[in-house]
């Protein structure tokens, strides 16, 4: 897609974050951005703010993890722009795990993860992609995974690392599907990187839904340092990536025609190249993902 202006984006988990900075990077291209989250006083404020600097942004109120909530997004933004050009389903949670092993991690934690970080994805794919389809127009969806999980896991979060693996292989047999269908749609998965991002991801417990209570006790939600110790245990370098820097490499990848979104060369070619060669060799996986 090289020409955005004009055209309609919508971006849920927009509110901060990656989502925000979609969302101010698509409205600067001339797009008549849609931002979707649960926080609804958080997306007024972004929205109010990107209008501010002169964006054409609306905020609708959504939860990702109901599909009769995502299909009112998608009636209502079809209702008042008649199409949608980019679909970026990018809402997604974190659980408490940075001490969790996968035979004592709380049911809760998976389920109120793959509602958000799976079924979440699968809800937009299911609202929007059958209307992308009917208006012949054409589009993109991008799909947020991590590198965590989507192309290596780090054992040190098992349910987060299981979600993004998940969002990466549906977003492969979508792009394979919308191929096979001849449309004018393509799909893209993004590895927001090359460094942990600087998001609320970190607080997702804020958002936790009363009927998926935590059952840990005395555990904390992970901070920015917690996932610090976590990279350096698994002998990652820790430095922290700008959202602004992953909204800018995305719409560089669109307008390309990248599958693959994620910047190029460094630990992340290092740690693909090493599990691929592990599945050739039939070894067992590298060590900590690396």
């Amino acid at each position: 897609m090289r020409d955005f202006s004009g055209r309609v984006a919508v971006v849920t988990g927009g509110a901060s974050g990656i989502g925000r900075a979609l969302g101010a990077r698509f409205a600067a291209e001339g797009m008549r951005v849609v931002l979707a989250d649960v926080e609804k006083s958080a997306l007024d404020m972004t929205v109010a703010d990107l209008r501010r600097e002169g964006g054409a942004v609306t905020g609708i109120s959504t939860d990702v993890s109901k599909q009769e909530s995502v299909c009112a997004l998608a009636d209502e933004v079809y209702a008042t722009h008649g199409a949608v050009h980019v679909l970026c389903n990018n809402a997604g949670i974190g659980t408490d795990e940075t001490r969790s092993r996968i035979w004592d991690s709380p049911a809760n934690d998976w389920t109120w993860a793959f509602r958000v970080n799976v079924w979440g994805v699968l809800h937009g794919i299911k609202a929007f992609v059958p209307r992308m389809l009917a208006g012949g127009e054409e589009g993109h969806i991008v799909n947020t995974s991590s590198a965590n999980g989507g192309l290596y896991p780090l054992p040190t979060t098992p349910i987060y690392a299981t979600t993004k693996a998940a969002v990466t292989t549906i977003t492969e047999v979508l792009h394979h599907q919308l191929r096979m269908a001849r449309s004018k749609i393509r799909a893209s998965v993004l590895f927001p990187g090359p460094h942990i991002v600087a998001t609320n991801i970190f607080d997702a417990a804020r958002n936790r839904p009363a009927d998926l209570p935590s059952e840990r006790t005395g555990t904390p939600p992970p901070t920015l340092d917690d996932v610090r110790r976590m990279a350096e245990q698994a002998g990652m370098e820790f430095s922290v990536t700008q959202p602004k820097e992953v909204a800018d490499y995305t719409v560089e990848a669109l307008q390309q025609d990248r599958f693959w979104i994620l910047p190029r060369g460094g630990r992340t070619d290092e740690a693909v190249r090493a599990r691929i060669e592990s599945i050739l060799d039939r070894s067992a996986p590298p060590p900590l993902g690396m």
